[in-house]
């Protein structure tokens, strides 16, 4: 299956992927989706937004349990965040079937929609629509960075855009959500776990500043003369260090768009995408407010015009208490989470968001980690040995058996 998947959305020039939403690339993943869930006898399904679903037993029945993540990437993302998990989830089920399981409660597979949010700017937007996170009519007003709406990208993929929105029935059937995912961190490798679970994920949002100056030549203008807004903006890269630093949070802009572009031309606009995360909603608004106010005083000391706009958040979310200990319970009993059998499962927080985690306001939902050992994501040298994803393999499959199984 990996073999098989890796070609797909992979840049020749970079070596990441650029898996996007409703892309070329995106289709492919789709059908690689279907052709494992149909290849398995699984009934598949896409649902009124996008999501793809491969059910054993009853689709309509109840307190099914589900497991899976999502296929699409980051610019130039790495090859494990996200496939993983689906992979893992079919090699699960395999796995369960070559023990003889007898499923007791409806099984799903799913790959959720445009969890990075690579094209449209907000993350999750297939599970923040499902869960109803995210409304209709904001989800018509997304557009990609050549101005193409979401719908209009829908519509070219196949889809029918009118029929998104909020699906609760859909929600109400879960029982309980598990997804696998690489871990975006070391601390798997520092504790020489394979496998951890997560207890919460930290509260994080997205933020643009938009620094506003006038354009001018940069060959002919004095110094002294200049409403240069880059000037401003690289002052606010730097405060957001600095904040993000004395906090113990993190604070990052990864994002820039320059007005007019050019390299003989003072910008007229420059704009900036912060990505800001804490362990914790008072520590996070210490953060962005530090690094807001760094930004406003720079600008009025420049006569550059500011504006600040949030664009997504998403507070901590805390795993279900009762879930997350019952695996940690069966992965302790099975022996099968790298050690004896007995020996507790690490419980880590990540900053990280996750479909889990919009998940969790309406299903009882549950996370494990695969041991990476650099720590890189987001990047093509993103990583994890096939020894540890195996053992995710069998923590998953462990996982699904305690709780769908007999």
């Amino acid at each position: 299956m990996w073999k098989e998947l890796a070609p797909l959305g992979r840049h020749a020039g970079s070596g990441g992927y650029r898996r996007y939403a409703w892309t070329a690339a995106d289709r492919d993943c789709r059908d690689w989706f279907r052709t494992q869930a149909e290849a398995r006898g699984l009934v598949y399904e896409a649902d009124r937004n996008g999501n793809q679903w491969a059910w054993l037993g009853d689709p309509l029945g109840d307190d099914a349990v589900v497991t899976g993540s999502h296929l699409d990437s980051v610019p130039d993302g790495g090859a494990f965040d996200g496939p993983l998990g689906v992979v893992s989830s079919f090699a699960a089920f395999d796995e369960l079937r070559r023990r003889g399981a007898e499923f007791t409660r409806p099984f799903a597979i799913t790959n959720f929609g445009d969890e990075e949010g690579a094209r449209f700017g907000l993350a999750c937007v297939g599970s923040r629509l499902a869960a109803g996170q995210l409304t209709v009519e904001k989800a018509h007003q997304l557009r990609d960075g050549d101005g193409i709406t979401l719908p209009q990208a829908m519509e070219a993929a196949g889809y029918d855009p009118d029929a998104i929105g909020p699906d609760p029935e859909r929600l109400a059937r879960i029982g309980a959500f598990v997804e696998l995912h690489v871990e975006q961190g070391r601390s798997l490798d520092l504790t020489g776990d394979p496998v951890g679970i997560a207890s919460a994920i930290w509260p994080h949002g997205r933020w643009r500043f938009d620094f506003r100056g006038e354009a001018n030549h940069a060959g002919t203008t004095r110094l002294v003369d200049r409403r240069d807004p880059m000037l401003t903006y690289a002052e606010t890269v730097l405060a957001a260090r600095r904040e993000a630093q004395l906090a113990g949070a993190l604070a990052t802009f990864g994002k820039i768009a320059v007005e007019p572009n050019g390299v003989n031309a003072i910008p007229s606009l420059v704009r900036g995408w912060l990505d800001s995360r804490a362990a914790d909603q008072d520590t996070l608004d210490a953060v962005v407010t530090g690094i807001e106010r760094a930004a406003r005083e720079h600008a009025e000391r420049a006569g550059i015009d500011l504006d600040v706009v949030r664009e997504s958040f998403t507070p901590v979310v805390e795993f279900q208490h009762t879930l997350r200990d019952e695996l940690g319970k069966i992965l302790a009993g099975s022996g099968n989470n790298g050690g004896d059998a007995g020996r507790a499962v690490p419980v880590l927080g990540t900053g990280a968001g996750h479909d889990a985690g919009i998940l969790s306001a309406s299903v009882p939902t549950a996370m494990l980690f695969v041991r990476n050992p650099t720590g890189i994501s987001h990047s093509p040298a993103e990583y994890a040995a096939e020894d540890d994803c195996a053992a995710g393999v069998i923590a998953l499959a462990d996982v699904l058996e305690g709780l769908a199984c007999s």
